[in-house]
Formats: structure tokens, C-alpha cells, sequence
């Protein structure tokens, strides 16, 4: 009997591609899956209420606002249109910049109207004490200056945060034009598991 070589090398590269698969492992990642909410560890929804007042210092030789990018149009802009600053300031207990601190606000505003002073910001509320220690609450929205009350959107968070919810007000209790210091007080009303 003649023996094709093509034909046997055929068969062999089948042979060797059935068993290589066969022997894999089947464990392969699914792009998405329904989870439970008892795998992921999620009881009850609450709701919480923080009050702390946000210390945004842009003078002296420790600001913890700096002023990171300015368009040419800024300097001739009632707005401030273009401007951007990146923060790192104090969350406090009390409206006293010696009052205890429970966090940090980290992220950025830039001014993002060119007819009012309003921001487009970003934050990241991180927690320094008590049962929220470690854990981060995300703010993203719009804030114009001018108004009494603004809210802002809390888009997510870590930690017992994880899944959160809700919105923050921002009521500004003092704001220096021109050393750019500025005190927020916080009102953050957010679901979380």
C-alpha cells in the first residue's frame, strides 16, 4: 500500500492539533457575566450625609492649588476661560484651618465658561478617619461661582464606598480674588453598600 505524504502529514497535524486542544485547560475569561450581588459581597444600600469644609490655598509657600495651565485668552478673560489648577487640599471637620483633618480633595478644576467664573471639576474626596478611613469618594461637575449652592455629581468610589452614588453641595463660605484661597463647606449625600 502506497502512502501519500501529504496525507500523512495532514493526519498528523490534525492528530496533534485534537489532542493540544484536548489537553488545554477549559478555564478561558469571559468578557462579561451576571454576578450575584452576594459574590461581590453587597448587602443593603444605606445612605450617608458627610459635612467637612474643603481649604483650597493658592498663596503662600505650601499652596495646595497650583495653577498648572493657562490659555492666552485668560489674561484678557473676566472667566478666567482656560485656566486649570491640579489640588491636593485639607477636608476639615470645622471651618478653622487648625480643625481636624478627615481627608484630602485631589484632582483638578479648570475654568470651563467663558462668560462667568464657573469650573468644570474632578475629584477625588479621599478619607483619613473614622469607618471611611481608606476609602475614596469620585465628584465630577460643573460649579459656577456665582451661585449660593452648587451640586456636583458623586460618579463613584472605592473601598466602603464601592457602587456609590448621589450628589454633593458646595457652599463657598470665604474666597480671597486675589491670593486664590478659598473655603467650601460640604454637604455629600451618597448611597452606598
Amino acid at each position: 500500500m502506497d502512502i501519500n505524504p501529504l496525507n500523512l502529514i495532514a493526519s498528523s497535524v490534525f492528530t496533534i492539533l485534537f489532542l493540544s486542544s484536548a489537553l488545554l485547560p477549559t478555564n478561558s475569561q469571559q468578557f462579561s457575566r451576571k454576578l450575584s450581588k452576594e459574590e461581590m459581597g453587597i448587602k443593603r444600600e444605606t445612605l450617608s450625609h458627610l459635612h467637612f469644609y474643603f481649604h483650597d490655598i493658592g498663596s503662600g509657600s505650601n499652596p495646595t492649588a497650583v495653577h498648572v495651565a493657562q490659555a492666552a485668552t485668560t489674561n484678557s478673560s473676566s472667566s478666567l476661560f482656560g485656566a486649570a489648577s491640579v489640588i491636593d487640599d485639607r477636608l476639615t471637620e470645622g471651618p478653622q484651618i487648625s480643625s481636624k483633618t478627615v481627608g484630602r480633595a485631589q484632582g483638578m478644576y479648570i475654568f470651563a465658561d467663558s462668560t462667568q467664573v464657573a469650573l468644570s471639576v474632578l475629584y477625588n474626596f479621599v478619607f483619613t478617619e473614622g469607618k471611611f478611613n481608606g476609602s475614596v469618594l469620585s465628584i465630577l461637575g460643573r460649579n459656577p461661582m456665582s451661585s449660593a449652592v452648587r451640586e456636583l455629581v458623586i460618579v463613584g468610589g472605592s473601598g466602603v464606598f464601592r457602587f456609590a452614588r448621589g450628589y454633593a453641595e458646595a457652599r463657598t463660605i470665604s474666597m480671597n480674588m486675589q491670593t486664590g484661597d478659598a473655603m467650601v463647606e460640604y454637604n455629600l449625600y451618597v448611597f452606598h453598600h
